[in-house]
């Protein structure tokens, strides 16, 4: 095997990534700014918040994970409820959190069904249930959206043939030795898949320690989450506060690093625990419930979303608008600009990912993918406000700020370990031995990649491509400062509008947002589908 194109392919992603790490860092070590930061009156309650919502979103989230596997596993359910999981994957953050906000909001759907008969309210109450100062609202949006990413990558897990068919048959071995289904499963399956979970569990836990969009949304504004005043930081026009900005991502990246130390120690001491107990407290019981809440939950969003975008005048209590109209669906279609940049964008930067992440792969020595696994999923688990700040840089250095290639590069960077994390599972557990039966037979590489490989490794590469289309239409931070204001896109317009009085057209953008990755996983599941060979009849004897 050649060493020149594996070591092109990671020169070709590792020079943005090294570049605008470097960028980054030698902004964030501005010792003034430390200085600043520190001395900032928001600085320790933001921190605070930001602890607090990223840690208890992921412990709860690690919960019903871990529960919603033993129930799927146990009853055999585990691959019909997966099937359900590309539809809830395709919800984009902004989108999740617009929709929690019509429901939890005083005026929103909750209170509107119990008023004013059972709250007595005929006016919405001053309650602080979105942006509450708890933070509590922001980690039930963490909460419900991250589910379905942690269940997706163990499907990914699942899908290989040669693990499930060795866990199934430890688990029913476990079981003629005396041990109940649950302890079999929190025995023999849950430490074999739940390692195997940890480095998607690290980005769920980066990006609620750091997330900006749902933050802005639907997170406390009194003080906000230090992601949030980095944001506002790194926005303003004086020189000094964008270095405290930047020192504000330097501080988030330590908190991220030294908490996914900590979580990874904590993993490991658990999984000793687990040894000397019959059955670990976080498997035990049947929780069906669980499933159904957060499936509930998404069908009250989508629902929400798909109200409010066609509502008009609706005062409080009313349970339904008194006037119908597509006046924001007009305004969105007016703005094709907007959703043409997105779909570009999306579909740009999965396909170029994709073909990346196939050609490393391919190409790549095995070893040179383990060493350099942790480097490409970095972006993974490091602030996103950080990486914000080195891919400015690197445009600005680069001349491409405010350029669609610019932007591209940035889209990029976000998407690729999400697509590589897909892909890897299946590309990995394709049998070696096909290859060889192909050369065997005197047919090259190319008949062996064209004919027999990808084919069978066609819905797996269509998912991948599908959750980088769905990761890009979720871009905000990159989309705004790297497109220096001159790109819009659904996310930046919904997320804008968050902010507004304009429910309706809010709506709109959020139930596009959420329809693009839907209709891209639609057309992955339709080109991953099995291939139907024709059936052949009894031989007719013609003599």
């Amino acid at each position: 095997m050649s060493f020149l194109p594996a070591f092109l392919l990671a020169l070709i992603a590792a020079v943005p990534m090294g570049w605008a790490l470097w960028a980054a860092a030698s902004q964030a070590l501005d010792v003034s700014a430390w200085q600043a930061l520190w001395a900032d009156p928001q600085m320790l309650r933001a921190w605070g918040m930001t602890l607090w919502t990223g840690l208890a979103s992921t412990a709860l989230l690690w919960w019903t994970v871990a529960r919603l596997l033993a129930h799927g596993f146990i009853r055999q359910q585990l691959a019909r409820w997966l099937t359900h999981v590309p539809a809830l994957l395709a919800t984009p953050h902004a989108a999740m959190a617009i929709g929690l906000v019509l429901w939890l909001a005083p005026s929103g759907w909750a209170l509107r069904l119990v008023s004013p008969g059972l709250s007595g309210f005929d006016a919405p109450p001053p309650w602080l249930t979105t942006q509450d100062p708890w933070g509590l609202g922001l980690i039930l949006a963490l909460w419900l959206k991250e589910v379905p990413f942690l269940l997706w990558v163990a499907a990914t897990q699942l899908q290989r043939e040669d693990l499930r068919r060795r866990w199934q048959a430890e688990f029913a071995l476990a079981q003629t030795l005396g041990h109940t289904p649950t302890q079999a499963f929190a025995q023999v399956v849950w430490p074999q898949l739940g390692p195997r979970l940890r480095w998607p569990l690290l980005a769920v836990l980066a990006y609620g320690l750091t997330v900006v969009d749902m933050a802005l949304i639907i997170g406390p504004a009194t003080p906000p989450t230090l992601a949030v005043l980095a944001w506002q930081w790194l926005g303003d026009a004086d020189a000094a506060m964008q270095a405290q900005g930047a020192a504000a991502a330097g501080c988030l990246t330590v908190s991220v690093a030294m908490l996914a130390g900590v979580t990874v120690m904590v993993l490991r001491a658990w999984a000793r625990l687990r040894r000397s107990a019959s059955s670990p407290l976080l498997l035990q019981g049947d929780s069906p419930w669980v499933g159904w809440a957060i499936g509930g939950a998404y069908l009250a969003v989508w629902w929400a979303l798909a109200v409010g975008s066609v509502s008009g005048v609706w005062p409080f209590p009313q349970l339904w608008p008194s006037l119908w109209t597509g006046d924001a669906w007009a305004q969105v279609i007016a703005s094709a600009p907007t959703v043409w940049t997105t779909l570009g964008l999306a579909a740009a930067s999965a396909s170029v990912c994709l073909i990346w992440s196939v050609a490393w792969l391919e190409l790549t020595p095995r070893r040179w993918q383990q060493a350099l696994r942790p480097w490409w999923l970095l972006p993974l688990v490091l602030p996103s406000v950080l990486w914000v700040v080195g891919l400015y840089s690197v445009a600005l250095q680069w001349r491409l700020e405010g350029q669609w290639l610019g932007l591209l590069l940035a889209h990029a960077v976000m998407v690729l370990p999400y697509v590589l994390l897909a892909l890897e599972p299946a590309y990995l557990a394709v049998d070696p031995r096909q290859s060889a039966v192909v050369a065997s037979l005197g047919q090259g590489r190319w008949t062996d990649l064209l004919r027999i490989k990808w084919p069978l490794l066609k819905r797996a590469i269509a998912s991948a491509w599908a959750v980088g289309f769905a990761v890009s239409v979720a871009q905000y931070l990159p989309t705004l400062y790297v497109g220096a204001g001159r790109f819009a896109t659904v996310t930046t317009e919904a997320v804008t509008l968050a902010s507004g009085a304009q429910r309706s057209l809010m709506s709109a953008y959020a139930a596009l947002q959420m329809l693009l990755p839907v209709l891209a996983f639609a057309l992955a599941a339709y080109l991953g589908r099995p291939r139907q060979f024709e059936k052949i009849g009894p031989m007719k004897d013609n003599t």
